[in-house]
């Protein structure tokens, strides 16, 4: 097994890393940096991807035709985790997501009209998207089987009503993937559609309150009554909605992944700086041992979930669905980053839970980590289910 990284890999995260320690880090000090829902900025991070654009630092997750650099997704495990070190990170190199799911989705499985229609605007940074499928009960959540939304063909329309919630970034989108009901075939009742912001026949309901700091755009309820869309707008074909779904929400949890990894880091940098200064009773924080089994157990948990997703990144660019190992480290990083910033806010004291330091910004952030892209819970089902399936060989090794 070879856990070393190519020479241009290696160029790209450092590239990264300087960008976010010289151009990012510096502004979250600054409380004009926010906006009213605890992100960047837009208009300074539209300045920021334009320079990050400009020194090739642009969608590194996608394909150089479709105007990215190629990395593949181990390439992108090792620049993402250096993006995340700053919180505003990712929205500034278009690795952010929704768009970085949906981008890969287009990428993957549109039409060339489609991808020059609805990819080449979130490419280029004109424009951001939303995905659509979460819907209230008795709808579908982590279940797709379940949604109840419909799209009614009607001559060369479908017409579609129903409702989604908690849909990231909406508020901001103009190109939004949709996943609708056709038929109530199990496997193939759902279809995936496109559309535009300005269609008729849809809108937001509400922006839903959140516990925690926001993605642009926030987390939206939208109800559909007569939206029409074109057959051509169809992703796929009538009928692959629920293919459509893995194949964008399995890369995307692991992205989630790679993107904690970098918080969970931040946390313990911002702990250890703290434990370092800090005395009390003589003695410094850094030199109790208390404090120093709580780092050590961080740094090992962090290194378990980077090889977690460095194997599930292997897989995805093998051309596997990595369905077991993107579930093991959806899991295992969701918790790790949750017990990060909780680490690192006790390890502070009271400063950790001022807005003096991150901390409190991604202890908020990270209790969604659990919930978002299919529960805890869910994902040990699949697990299981791996289990029952595949008995002692769940542990087998690939050969060659």
């Amino acid at each position: 097994m070879d856990f070393t990284v190519g020479s241009r890999i290696e160029d790209y995260r450092a590239r990264v890393a300087a960008f976010v320690e010289e151009r990012i880090l510096p502004l979250e000090a600054d409380a004009t940096s926010y906006d009213a829902h605890e992100n960047i900025r837009l208009d300074l991070a539209d300045r920021l991807r334009a320079e990050a654009r400009a020194q090739g630092l642009w969608c590194l997750q996608l394909k150089p035709e479709t105007g990215g650099q190629g990395l593949g997704k181990v390439g992108m495990a090792v620049c993402y985790e250096a993006m995340n070190r700053s919180i505003f990170g990712p929205v500034c190199f278009n690795s952010a997501p929704p768009d970085d799911g949906n981008m890969m989705l287009l990428e993957a499985v549109a039409t060339p009209a489609q991808k020059e229609r609805w990819l080449r605007p979130i490419v280029e940074g004109a424009v951001r998207s939303a995905f659509a499928m979460t819907e209230p009960h008795p709808g579908g959540g982590s279940d797709p089987t379940m949604i109840r939304t419909t799209a009614n063909r009607r001559g060369d329309r479908y017409v579609v009503r129903g409702r989604k919630w908690f849909i990231t970034g909406a508020e901001e989108a103009r190109h939004f993937v949709l996943v609708a009901r056709t038929s109530d075939d199990t496997r193939k009742g759902l279809t995936a559609f496109l559309f535009d912001r300005d269609q008729p026949g849809w809108r937001i309901e509400r922006r839903i309150p959140i516990m925690g700091p926001e993605e642009h755009g926030g987390h939206c309820e939208l109800v559909f009554e007569d939206l029409e869309i074109p057959v051509e707008n169809v992703l796929m074909n009538e009928g692959d909605g629920l293919k459509a779904t893995q194949i964008r929400l399995g890369p995307a949890r692991l992205t989630h992944c790679m993107r904690w990894l970098g918080l969970s880091k931040r946390c313990v940098e911002i702990a250890r700086a703290y434990a370092s200064e800090r005395t009390g009773f003589g003695v410094r924080l850094a030199d109790r041992e208390s404090i120093q089994m709580m780092l050590g157990d961080l740094a090992m948990k962090i290194e378990i979930g980077r090889l977690l997703v460095m194997k599930a990144a292997w897989a995805l660019d093998r051309g596997s669905f990595a369905r077991k190992e993107v579930s093991m480290a959806k899991v295992h990083v969701a918790n790790l980053l949750h017990q990060a910033a909780d680490v690192g806010i006790q390890i502070n004291g009271a400063r950790g839970y001022s807005k003096d330091t991150a901390l409190e910004w991604i202890y908020r952030y990270a209790r969604q980590a659990r919930l978002v892209d299919g529960a805890d819970e869910v994902h040990k089902m699949v697990l299981n289910n791996h289990l029952n399936t595949e008995g002692r060989d769940f542990w087998k090794w690939e050969t060659v």
